[in-house]
């Protein structure tokens, strides 16, 4: 029987799984895992496709024997230099003295920079090739997703690209490798939560990426996270190129801070006044105990975004404040935007809300709303404004 682990012939997966790792870059939550994923290519000549983090090297390695036994590898490609991907190079050139280090100008500068590597490697620029025998590869310079060497490769009598980070997911591969031999459902989520905290201030490189892979007959999408993309790559390539456009499905977020309730029940109440109206789905984040992925992630996905703070210090709430500076710094395309704040005795959320849309672009659909001291029924009619104007937006 073929092993689950030989996607095509000659084509084999050696990646590995990660479930202790909790913080992806050291920030964002990993509660399903994460793959780190490399692939052997096996011809006259032997091309491994993208290597992965230092601390599973040994499990790497064994997996990478078990399809070689001791031939060597000839070639080492390598998409992306985050260590991540690049951290076992200095292992790999051990094991396999001869191995010939392929990528573009950036990515060995970098190499060089990270592990002191610089002899036999091979330059290659966009549109060259490289013959494994049976096999070649064709390299395409995909620069800014997310870091400026990224690349992609791509095997031409296999149609299968090997993308890198982008088209990638957190979330550890549960048994299967392939998209028709996983459940899915969670993938979905995690590629956007993903491509919302890594990949989404770099849409413009993104779109430029697909328009240069718009003529390429792809069969196989193999990045560097998540699952191999073989039945699914049409949606997946269509899910990218929304995101990329930063285009919301229907729906609202409503995210706020809230220290002794009065700001909440306001949240509360506008999420009842939009749902009076029909608008689903709502979804709603308390920033002091929300991840931040996530609602990075809900904000990428949807048209509306309702933000609420009470005064801290005459300025917003630590939480909110984080959470406008993330947006702008990922350059997120505008929502349709409203707030709402409380204060005691010196206010500060009307100026902070028009100070973000002044810095990214944004605009407010309804007038702001400030609380004074308790949460009351004063405030309900100004609520019920504000969610239809939320609504008419949505629905216009």
């Amino acid at each position: 029987m073929k092993k689950i682990t030989e996607l095509a012939p000659g084509l084999h997966y050696v990646g590995a799984n990660d479930r202790t790792t909790q913080r992806f870059e050291a920030l964002w939550s990993l509660p399903y895992g994460v793959s780190y994923n490399s692939y052997l290519l096996v011809d006259e000549k032997v091309a491994l496709i993208d290597s992965i983090e230092a601390g599973f090297a040994d499990i790497y390695f064994d997996h990478i024997a078990g399809v070689l036994g001791d031939r060597p590898v000839d070639y080492l490609i390598v998409n992306h230099m985050e260590p991540d991907h690049s951290g076992s190079i200095t292992r790999l050139r051990e094991r396999y003295p001869d191995l010939k280090i392929v990528g573009n100008a950036k990515t060995l500068d970098m190499i060089g920079g990270y592990y002191g590597i610089r002899d036999n490697c091979l330059e290659v620029k966009e549109g060259d090739t490289l013959s494994l025998g049976g096999r070649t590869l064709r390299f395409h310079l995909t620069p800014m997703i997310h870091w400026p060497e990224t690349m992609m490769t791509y095997c031409v009598e296999l149609k299968a690209l090997f993308s890198g980070d982008a088209f990638g997911t957190f979330g550890a591969l549960n048994g299967g490798i392939v998209d028709s031999q996983l459940c899915l459902e969670g993938f979905w989520d995690e590629m956007r939560r993903y491509y919302a905290c890594i990949v989404s201030k770099y849409g413009k490189p993104v779109q430029m990426a697909l328009r240069k892979l718009a003529g390429v007959d792809i069969e196989w999408i193999c990045s560097t996270h998540g699952p191999v993309w073989h039945d699914r790559v049409a949606d997946v390539v269509a899910l990218y190129d929304k995101m990329s456009r930063h285009e919301g499905e229907y729906g609202v977020v409503i995210a706020y801070g809230s220290m002794y309730g009065h700001t909440a029940r306001v949240a509360e109440h506008i999420a009842r006044e939009l749902a009076e109206r029909g608008v689903k789905p709502i979804v709603m984040h308390n920033l002091s105990f929300a991840d931040p992925s996530m609602v990075l992630r809900d904000i990428h996905k949807y048209r509306a975004l309702i933000v609420g703070s009470p005064t801290y210090n005459g300025e917003l709430f630590p939480e909110m404040d984080a959470l406008l500076d993330r947006l702008s710094s990922r350059g997120v395309a505008p929502r349709i935007f409203a707030g709402f704040g409380g204060m005691t005795w010196a206010g500060a959320t009307p100026r902070r809300w028009a100070e973000f849309c002044e810095r990214s672009k944004w605009s407010l659909c309804a007038p702001a709303i400030e609380i004074r001291q308790g949460y009351s029924s004063v405030c309900h009619e100004a609520c019920a404004e504000l969610a239809r104007s939320i609504a008419d937006r949505l629905n216009g």
